[in-house]
Formats: structure tokens, C-alpha cells, sequence
């Protein structure tokens, strides 16, 4: 059990016994408090709004009595040490020795599982998630437009896993469609083998940019484009060996980068695994009476509510070849035939909202009632972000100048520890700081890239998130981590320790959140706040020194925020580093 669970399983078992009711009644009423400034400030809140609206106390009754009747209930409880009741809402705090000695016994105990076995999760549905993130097109390099996708949907993964979902991680490829008509048409034309061996991806996209620029004045270079595509949907041997190269040369390519990102796929899925299953659900639609041709030729399903056609989406071009949505209902119904998946979360920009709105609907029009359980999860744009080198920015170049601004920063800091692999550090801290600053905010939010901003070594920085779980790592290597043998909780009892493990009582709150919104920033926010709380302790609370009941105790407190640091870093998609 969750250490906060300790806490509102206590006072829960109180109230049900006086009240006659469940103790779960009672749990999602009880909710830990953010840390306050103030020296004093209680650990729980109790909404008394909240058992009213679930029907756990009389709607009728007077709600200052009732208030006052929980309070004094409470009061009886020897967990409890003080009560604050007002009007629907009653704080209180925990014995101080009590608090201590559950937190950091919890701690010892459930290390790698502290906070995800809390209660509150008990309701949550587990099952098998399918995770569709990243999915950037073949034959291109990878455009640091895509990062946001690919940390976006490894973080959704994380967390349902963390929580003991069965996840699957897919990497849906835009490897099929008419700009591979453009590209194989452009290849025979203006492509060169060796150049492709050399520089595969560079090279397929001067390729890409030369046949789209003569395109533009050149009809024939379009008519040759429909036809590869139609070669490539008529399965056509010449083709289809064209195309398989780019895709092969492209999924290699990308791989190294995911390896750089620690980011890891369990299946490599694309547009081109269905094509014949994009034509069978046409088939379907027809045979269900949804499908409507339109005076252009195309083939429609007609989404307005009043049958009018004022809404509708196109599954069929009048040359009878398949479109994105087309292959993206095609593959839906596939996985769900194949994983028999619980829910299934799509990973992608703001802009496809209407697409993927347009993608279920069809779905439960075709009677697929579990496309209730498909989401789509959109983020905003990153305005700004580019290197040296360019305006056309590839996620590889952002990695490398990520990677030397922190050594350099690092090499001018009188802090950095002497260390083997220096640029291999830079690398993890560096990533981290881009992924700290891509969560901050609300993920369908644009923000503004800063380079100086983002690297900065003080402030709510993925630097300093990692610099503080490196300087409790050297404390721990240098004096232990306080696990072994006894300690006395009420050495812990100063104001910087309570308030370290005040926070640490929200911890399964915020991953609860977390799972309800599919949101980074709550875990974020609650890492940055843990790291400036220790920190301060760090400061105030030395172990070198100390007696050695003291340095034990307060060794055992930084050990256990440098493992919920670290937890929360992994669920994140950051690898937290030792020295820095």
C-alpha cells in the first residue's frame, strides 16, 4: 500500500465505521495538500462538497453540522494530531513521527513501484493500450517536427505501463500514399544509386525537393507521379522494389535516432500493410449502405446529422486508389482483430483533430462500438526551433546541438565532476532538457523554442532536474543511503523534511492525474517542486558532520527523493544520469 494510501485508508476505515458506509466511499474525497510557504500547513483535505455530490451524506442535512460531526470523528483518530473545519471542507495533519516513519518505510519497501500502487488506481481500467506515436513519413529525414509525437507518445507509454497496462508501442509509418508516386516518379528521374548508398535520406529528399519543384511547371512530372502510385497499388514488381528500398534504408536510419531519444517501438506497422484491407472496408461501407459517389467520382461517407451531405469524408479518389483515412480505418479495425486492445491513444498534431473525429465516427457507423475507446491525444507546435545550420531542421541536428551546448556548458562549469564519457552525459542532459521544456505547458499549446532558456542550469529546467538527482547520487555513493539498520523518525521532524515529505504524499495523486488527462506537465511540476524542496534541504540539512542517528536519518530522506526523482524522470522518457 501507497504511503498516502496509510493515511486516507486510516481516516477512510474511521469515517465508514462511524458512518456506516464503504471506506473506498471516502477515498476520493480525501486528497493530499500542496506544499504551502507557510511554516505550518496540513498534509490532507477533506471535501465534504464531495461525499454530499456522491450521495455519502443526506443532501438535506445543515453543512456546517455535518462538517462539524466528520471533524469530531476525526479528532478521535490517533493518526490524527490537528483538525482545521470549515464550511464543507475539513484539513488536518498527520502525526509528524507517523508521517515520517510511512513515507520513508514505503520508500524502503516499493522502491521501483513507490506511488503507482496507491488505491486510487484501483479504478482505473487495466488492460492492453495501444500507443500509436511518432509515425513520421519514409524516405525523409526526421523532421524535428516530429520529436513533440515521438516524446509525447513514449511518455503516454510509460505511464500506462507504469500502472500495469499491457502496452503496445506502434509506429505507424506514412510509407503509402500519392507523394510516393511523386518521389518514385522524381527518382527515375533526377535519383542516383550510389548517391542513395552514401547519403540515403539526404538524397531521397534533394530528390523530393527537385521533383516537387518541377512539378510545379511541369504536368507530365504529376501524370507520371498517379501512375507509380497506381503501379504501387496494382502491386507492381519494378515499383514495389523502389519503394521497399526507401522504406528499408529509412526505418534503419530512424532507428539509431530512437536509440539516441531511448525510445523503443514494438511494432513497425505503416499505410502499405493496408491497402487490400483499405479496399475491403470500402467494400463494407458499400454493403452497409454508407458509402455515397459523389459528381466528381470520389466515394464519401456522409457525416451530418441531417443526411445533407454538409459533412462527409472522403475514403475513395474517382481513380479508385485509397486515401489516409481510408488506410487509417483499414488499420484500426486490424489491430483491434489482432491485439484486442482496451483503448487505443493517437499521437499527433493539433491539425489532424477533424481526421481522427472523422476516423470514429465512421467506425461506430460501421458498428465497431469500441472506437469509444479510441483518443486521440493532439499537441500545438514549436515555434522557433532551429540550429546553425538552417532553416530546414532534422531532429538529428537538434540532438547535436543539444548535445554541444551542454558539453560545453558543462566544461565551464566549476561544479562538473570528472566523468569517462563526458559527451555521453551531455547527450542524456541535453535530451532532458528539451523534454522538460516540451511539458511544461499544456501539450496542445504552441510555445517558443529558446536554446539559452532551455539549457539553463538553474530555474524548472530538465539541467537542473537532472543536476539534483546527480548531487543526491554523489551524497549517497559518499556517506550510504541510510537503509541499513534502524532510524529515529523524530529527528526528521524539521520543517524542511516535512515539507519534502508532504509533497512526496501527492506523488500517487499526480500520477492519477496524470493517467486521467494523459498530460506531462502535472508530473513535471511535481518533479521541479521536489528538486527545489531538496535542494534547500540539501543546503540546510547537511549529512557530513552530523551525529550519526542524524546523518542516517537524513540520508535515508534524500535516498528516497533521489528514487521517486528518478521513477519519475524514467516515466517521463529521461534517463537520469549519476554525474554532471
Amino acid at each position: 500500500m501507497h504511503m498516502a494510501c496509510y493515511f486516507r485508508r486510516s481516516i477512510a476505515s474511521k469515517l465508514s465505521r462511524a458512518l456506516g458506509r464503504s471506506e473506498d466511499a471516502f477515498i476520493s474525497a480525501l486528497c493530499a495538500i500542496p506544499v504551502s510557504k507557510k511554516q505550518q500547513s496540513p498534509d490532507f483535505r477533506l471535501s465534504v462538497n464531495t461525499l454530499l455530490r456522491n450521495g455519502i451524506l443526506p443532501a438535506n442535512g445543515d453543512l456546517q453540522a455535518q462538517t462539524e460531526a466528520l471533524a469530531r470523528q476525526l479528532k478521535q483518530d490517533s493518526v490524527v494530531e490537528e483538525i482545521f473545519a470549515g464550511r464543507g471542507v475539513i484539513h488536518f495533519r498527520v502525526s509528524r513521527t507517523l508521517l515520517v516513519q510511512k513515507v520513508l518505510e514505503q520508500l524502503c519497501q516499493e522502491r521501483h513501484k513507490f506511488g503507482v500502487k496507491s488505491e486510487l488506481f484501483d479504478g482505473l481500467k487495466k488492460g492492453t493500450t495501444v500507443v500509436e506515436f511518432s509515425s513520421p513519413n519514409i524516405a525523409k529525414k526526421f523532421h524535428a517536427g516530429h520529436l513533440r509525437s515521438t516524446i509525447i507518445g513514449n511518455f503516454i507509454a510509460n505511464l500506462k505501463e507504469s500502472l500495469g497496462n499491457n502496452v503496445l508501442r506502434v509506429n505507424y509509418l506514412g510509407d503509402w500514399g500519392m507523394q510516393f508516386g511523386l518521389l518514385g516518379a522524381g527518382f527515375q528521374r533526377f535519383g542516383c544509386q550510389e548517391k542513395l548508398k552514401k547519403n540515403p535520406l539526404q538524397h531521397l529528399f534533394d530528390v523530393y525537393v527537385q521533383v516537387n519543384k518541377e512539378a510545379e511547371n511541369n504536368e507530365v512530372i504529376g501524370q507520371a507521379a498517379r501512375e507509380f502510385f497506381r503501379q504501387l497499388e496494382q502491386q507492381e514488381q519494378q515499383a514495389l522494389l523502389l519503394w521497399k528500398q526507401f522504406r528499408e534504408i529509412t526505418v534503419e536510419e530512424y532507428q539509431q535516432v530512437y536509440k539516441r531519444l531511448g525510445v523503443h517501438f514494438d511494432i513497425y506497422s505503416g499505410e502499405s500493410f493496408h491497402q487490400q484491407q483499405a479496399q475491403e472496408v470500402v467494400q463494407r461501407l458499400q454493403r452497409l449502405g454508407l458509402l455515397k459517389t459523389t459528381e466528381k467520382g470520389t466515394s464519401v461517407v456522409d457525416l451530418s446529422s441531417a443526411g445533407d451531405m454538409s459533412s462527409y469524408s472522403t475514403v475513395l479518389r474517382s481513380d479508385g486508389t485509397s486515401l489516409y483515412i481510408t488506410r487509417d480505418l483499414a488499420a484500426a479495425i486490424d489491430r483491434k482483430e489482432r491485439y484486442n486492445f482496451d483503448e487505443m491513444i493517437y499521437v499527433t498534431d493539433k491539425s489532424q483533430g477533424i481526421h481522427f473525429q472523422q476516423l470514429f465516427q465512421i467506425l461506430l457507423a460501421m458498428g465497431h462500438s469500441w472506437a469509444e475507446r479510441c483518443q486521440h491525444v493532439p499537441f500545438g507546435l514549436v515555434q522557433g526551433m532551429k540550429t546553425r545550420l538552417g532553416e530546414v531542421v532534422f531532429l538529428e541536428d537538434i540532438l547535436d546541438e543539444a548535445r554541444a551546448r551542454m558539453l560545453r556548458n558543462m566544461s565551464q562549469s566549476k561544479t562538473t565532476k570528472e566523468m569517462v564519457y563526458p559527451e555521453d552525459t551531455a547527450e542524456k542532459v541535453g535530451i532532458s532538457a528539451l523534454i522538460v521544456q516540451d511539458f511544461k505547458g499544456p501539450l496542445g499549446s504552441d510555445y517558443k523554442f529558446d536554446w539559452d532558456r532551455i539549457l539553463q542550469a538553474q530555474g524548472d529546467t530538465g539541467v537542473f532536474l537532472q543536476y539534483t538527482h546527480a548531487r543526491l547520487c554523489s551524497l549517497i555513493h559518499q556517506h550510504g543511503d541510510g537503509e541499513e539498520g534502524a532510524f529515529d523518525p523524530s529527528l526528521l521532524i524539521d520543517q524542511r523534511s516535512i515539507s519534502i515529505l508532504q509533497h512526496l504524499l501527492r506523488y500517487d495523486e499526480v500520477l492519477y492525474q496524470s493517467a486521467q488527462d494523459l498530460q506531462p506537465k502535472h508530473l513535471v511540476n511535481f518533479l521541479m517542486t521536489l528538486s527545489h524542496l531538496v535542494a534547500s534541504a540539501h543546503r540546510e540539512l547537511p549529512v557530513k558532520g552530523s551525529p550519526q542517528a542524524v546523518a542516517q536519518a537524513r540520508l535515508r530522506l534524500f535516498s528516497g527523493v533521489c528514487t521517486v526523482l528518478a521513477n519519475g524522470m524514467k516515466i517521463l522518457g529521461i534517463t537520469p544520469v549519476e554525474k554532471m
